[in-house]
């Protein structure tokens, strides 16, 4: 697992998922940088390492899961990947309910007590995944634990944690600490 977290790290600096500048996050917050899991999760060589990643963790935490489910849009890859490389079935939890059709905010099957395996790209203050996570909640599931590729240490942890188990892949400090060790430079 660790060569493979290794690689993983070393991708967002080869493949540019790492940038510098003035950025405003999904959370609203500003910051100096930004992790574009996206360069990634449409790279099909990492895309495969991260779901396999999440796959490897969820096994060795004896997590237990029925299916997999994401937001969209960013998380969608990285669940559609992790469902093919468990053989659990996908769920998608939109942003909001869609205005046509039925009208769900969930697409795919979810039955009350499912246990769900809920992903998500990059987590900030984890406001955006809680809210997957109480849409799955309300359509009697449960969440046995959040996974994300990357951590961006600014509240998310803590604030999933008092919930739900918290598994992130990789956080800011381990990809910034490759990277002074590397000498990648901004």
């Amino acid at each position: 697992m660790e060569n493979g977290k290794t690689r993983l790290i070393d991708m967002f600096f080869s493949e540019g998922a790492v940038l510098f500048g003035r950025f405003v996050l999904t959370s609203g917050r500003e910051s100096d940088y930004y992790i574009n899991v996206k360069k990634l999760s449409t790279n099909p060589r990492a895309l495969r390492i991260i779901a396999s990643l999440m796959a490897e963790k969820a096994r060795a935490l004896g997590i237990e899961f029925d299916r997999v489910a994401g937001p969209e849009l960013g998380a969608v890859p990285i669940a559609t990947a992790l469902s093919l490389e468990t053989g659990k079935p996908l769920v998608i939890v939109r942003k909001k309910p869609k205005g046509h059709g039925t009208g769900s905010q969930i697409e795919g099957e979810v039955n009350p007590g499912d246990r769900i395996l809920l992903v998500e790209d990059v987590t900030t203050t984890g406001g955006s995944v809680l809210r997957a996570a109480e849409v799955l909640e309300n359509a009697g599931a449960e969440i046995v634990a959040i996974s994300v590729v990357v951590d961006r240490e600014e509240g998310a942890a803590e604030r999933i944690g008092e919930k739900y188990r918290f598994i992130p892949l990789v956080t800011v400090s381990e990809l910034f600490a490759r990277r002074r060790s590397s000498g990648v430079q901004e």
